[in-house]
């Protein structure tokens, strides 16, 4: 694969030395260890292995990666591990694509008190969805059958904008419909329509609000800085009135056409950053150059491109690092892990699903990707097979240089 001509480590490699300095005392250990990782990915520092080609003999240099969550370098692997495990999981039918969104009011605390309102987040939206589902009113109100459902959910963190803002949003893929809460049969939804948005949007409020006053009764959360009289519960039950009233964004985006576009979507979504390599366009004496997608827009006018100044880039950067063991990625209802075998299994029954054969074609699908994954790389030459023949530890380099066609690998 060829490396981007610019990547967000260039970023931090000119400037992160000096960042650190500026900020040095407000900026927090994760942070710091993602900067450092970043900097250090596919470089001597963390070593690598050199390869060399069978037919041809070119060789080179290929060093390994810091395979944290936040660099850009690192997440196409990841994402591809995932997905194939996701596979086997997929039900034959029509999926919806949900979006819960904080207001701009709650952000502030969102960002002093990461753990503890992202995990709300997830809890307000999941158990919004399963609620309203069960309810006879909704899902199951087609045909005359009015039964509720339980349904399952893969729920997604994001934490940004398109131009890097703090923007805490959580994405849903769900399966169009569920298994009805006596577990006899599946419950489809309405053809194109899951659940009206706007009850979800004033449940969701009501149980993310309820929760966050039960975390600061609780001595839960802290308040630094501009919004340090939010410690007060007078000022924090003021600061949340007016969001009682306002309407809360929940958006139901169409369902997709089948489950292989499912696959596709969630690829683009599971291991988003805040921002790619692929949309850094320059570094140079003004800043960082990239581009972003203006939503307030229409067509083409919609894209468009920003420069930060360096020191606002990398802070842009950092607001969305997670801490450490938070999971940004979770599953509810049906998928949830402790049941998910039985209840996809049951939910194929019971939508009359084809059986799987002994050996599901997704699992020879996903033994034939993995083979293929662990095919020795193609020389960039000749197009033979490259294999490794030394490996060098962390902060060495090879016993003897490559060949006169040597290269580096990415």
């Amino acid at each position: 694969m060829r490396r981007p001509r610019l990547e967000v480590a260039d970023a931090f490699h000119r400037h992160g030395a000096d960042w650190r300095r500026a900020n040095a005392g407000h900026v927090s250990l994760d942070q710091l260890k993602v900067m450092s990782a970043i900097e250090q990915c596919r470089s001597a520092v963390l070593g690598g292995h050199v390869e060399r080609c069978q037919d041809c003999g070119h060789s080179r240099i290929a060093y390994n990666s810091c395979r944290n969550r936040h660099c850009p370098k690192c997440q196409g692997a990841a994402a591809r591990d995932w997905l194939a495990a996701r596979e086997a999981d997929l039900l034959p039918v029509g999926y919806f694509h949900l979006v819960f969104t904080l207001p701009a009011e709650i952000a502030p605390i969102a960002y002093q008190n990461k753990g503890v309102v992202y995990d709300l987040l997830f809890r307000a939206a999941a158990e919004t969805l399963l609620t309203i589902a069960a309810d006879p009113k909704h899902l199951g109100a087609r045909v005359g059958a009015r039964v509720g459902a339980r349904v399952g959910a893969t729920a997604v963190l994001h934490t940004w904008g398109s131009a890097m803002t703090h923007h805490p949003h959580v994405h849903m893929i769900v399966p169009g419909g569920g298994i009805s809460l006596d577990g006899t049969r599946w419950i489809s939804c309405r053809p194109g329509f899951l659940l009206p948005v706007r009850v979800l949007s004033r449940l969701f409020r009501r149980l993310f609000l309820a929760g966050i006053a039960q975390a600061h009764a609780a001595g839960q959360l802290m308040f630094l800085g501009e919004i340090e009289g939010l410690r007060r519960r007078r000022a924090f039950d003021a600061h949340l009135a007016p969001l009682r009233r306002k309407n809360w964004f929940v958006y139901a985006k169409p369902p997709f056409a089948g489950p292989e576009a499912v696959l596709a979507y969630l690829a683009r979504y599971t291991h988003r950053l805040a921002i790619s390599n692929s949309r850094l366009l320059a570094l140079d004496e003004r800043g960082v150059t990239f581009r972003y997608k203006d939503y307030r827009r229409d067509g083409q006018a919609r894209y468009r491109t920003m420069t930060l100044a360096a020191d606002e880039f990398i802070r842009r950067f950092l607001l969305h690092v997670l801490p450490k063991g938070f999971h940004r990625i979770r599953h509810y209802g049906l998928l949830a892990s402790a049941g998910c075998k039985a209840n996809i299994a049951r939910a194929r029954e019971l939508i009359a699903a084809a059986e799987l054969p002994a050996e599901p074609a997704t699992a020879r699908d996903t033994k034939a990707d993995g083979a293929a994954a662990d095919r020795p790389p193609l020389c960039p030459c000749c197009g033979g097979h490259m294999i490794i023949i030394e490996i060098f530890e962390r902060g060495g380099m090879p016993r003897g240089p490559p060949s006169p066609k040597a290269g580096t690998g990415t």
